[in-house]
């Protein structure tokens, strides 16, 4: 039996997606030091939102990721409504990144590259 999987989005900016891209896209770089949580989300109309709005001003494109974690590993973290019915994310600590890469399921995925 297959092991049950969360679908995440992602915004990413070209220099986090470069990492990613040298990671073979398996793994998220480490947070920076003024990074303390990782905000993959849970569905790609927020996740466009947000590349459009945020990635696009600072850096002329943004780029929306897919990708699978473990079900079992995400469930450990709440979903947080931070705005619209659309607004939803996950908050993983930093210090839990390395675990989350641990259970990523497949490759991370772009899905859409907005200029």
């Amino acid at each position: 039996m297959a092991e049950e999987v969360a679908i995440l989005y992602r915004p990413t900016g070209p220099k986090e997606l470069e990492l990613v891209v040298a990671n073979e896209y398996r793994r998220w770089p480490p947070r920076l030091p003024e990074q303390p949580i990782f905000y993959p989300v849970t569905n790609e109309e927020y996740a466009k939102e947000i590349a459009i709005k945020w990635n696009i001003p600072a850096s002329s494109v943004g780029y929306v990721t897919r990708f699978q974690v473990k079900k079992n590993f995400m469930d450990r973290y709440e979903i947080y409504k931070v705005g619209s019915q659309l607004h939803t994310e996950w908050w993983v600590p930093a210090e839990d990144l390395e675990e989350l890469n641990d259970n990523i399921v497949g490759l991370i995925e772009v899905i859409g590259e907005y200029r």
